[in-house]
């Protein structure tokens, strides 16, 4: 059988080479009804389209766009927060005919995948600044977009009000009246464990961490309150002992701040085995507005994010970005900083708030 290449389909249909090629990969140079015409006898004909590895020479792109994880991908991808943001980022792509690909952090300690992993940009999620494996994309120099951390300067980040979701969610627990006041968080100084003030953002590792603690202290500094910091490791596992040891305190706390809503269910389940009732005994507000906090009892009161809508702005940047690189006229995307808000419901004024 003879070869089928796009000049045997451009006879076939009465059109040029080029014609046939664009029906590939630049459907919008042609009509929709030519376009269809020329896949139907191409598919007739068994013609699968021009070889990716080819085509990719030729343009010297690869129609894949990578975002590195700084986390285990298994227990990255087992979270429904992150889950949905990849989502909305493989979605907004897909519809521009890219494909995604997952960079881990590392590989047994190496950065292989960074360094070698053919794509046209990378979307950096939430990863440590000095992460090796963000080094070699951005020695690589390939466009770049900053979720949830500091972007280097000039540099495109898609962020949220941390800060401000955060200070509301602690002036809510100072409207209550709580003083006695715990912040449940990670990556905060050298070490794991308890700390009394005087504290400080900056001792936090990571934007985000720096920036909701900034936000719970603005408004508990102000109402002269000095929290506990409840600092457990990286990796969540040990967050039922911490909590568990936080509520143990002869000044246990009457109100608990949470970095995210997996940390809050932990608090949650320390209080119900503590005998604590909630929020009776016990106030207690996450973050992220996870699909956990409608399914615990109480409902968690928690800081909503739209992450969705994250993941469409990180993914509509980069196209941006990698527009750009092809034509100097198409405009820079700018960074952005979406809003968030607080959800108050059972965990922090009882069953049946909304």
């Amino acid at each position: 059988m003879a070869r089928v290449t796009l000049q045997s389909i451009a006879d076939r249909v009465g059109v040029s080479r080029m014609t046939v090629s664009n029906a590939f990969s630049r459907p919008d140079q042609l009509s929709g009804a030519l376009r269809e015409r020329i896949l139907a006898v191409a598919a007739d004909l068994g013609y699968l389209g021009p070889d990716p590895s080819a085509r990719s020479l030729a343009t010297g792109t690869t129609g894949t766009i990578g975002v590195l994880w700084a986390s285990d991908l298994r227990y990255a991808l087992a979270d429904e927060v992150s889950a949905r943001f990849l989502g909305a980022v493989a979605d907004e792509l897909g519809r521009e005919g890219l494909a995604l690909t997952l960079v881990p952090a590392s590989v047994d300690g190496a950065v292989v995948p960074a360094r070698d992993v053919a794509m046209d940009g990378a979307i950096a999620f939430s990863c440590d600044p000095e992460l090796p494996a963000l080094d070699w994309l951005q020695r690589r120099d390939l466009p770049l977009v900053y979720v949830d951390m500091t972007a280097p300067s000039g540099e495109v980040a898609i962020t949220i009000d941390d800060r401000g979701g955060a200070r509301a969610a602690a002036q809510h627990i100072v409207d209550l009246g709580h003083r006695r006041v715990a912040l449940l968080t990670t990556g905060y100084g050298p070490e794991p464990g308890i700390t009394t003030g005087p504290l400080t953002a900056s001792a936090a590792r990571h934007r985000v961490i720096t920036e909701r603690l900034a936000g719970w202290l603005d408004a508990l500094t102000a109402a002269g309150i000095v929290p506990l910091v409840v600092n457990q490791p990286d990796d969540y596992s040990s967050a039922p002992l911490a909590a568990a040891r936080m509520l143990d305190r002869p000044d246990r706390p009457t109100a608990v701040l949470c970095l995210t809503d997996v940390l809050a269910q932990s608090v949650l389940a320390a209080a119900s085995d503590a005998g604590l009732a909630v929020p009776g005994d016990l106030a207690i507000i996450g973050f992220d507005d996870h699909p956990l906090t409608l399914r615990t009892r109480p409902t968690l009161t928690t800081v909503r994010q739209d992450v969705d809508a994250k993941g469409r702005a990180a993914a509509r940047a980069l196209l941006g970005l990698v527009a750009g690189r092809a034509d100097n006229s198409v405009s820079r995307p700018r960074g952005r900083r979406l809003p968030v808000q607080l959800q108050v419901r059972g965990s922090t004024l009882g069953d049946g708030v909304g």
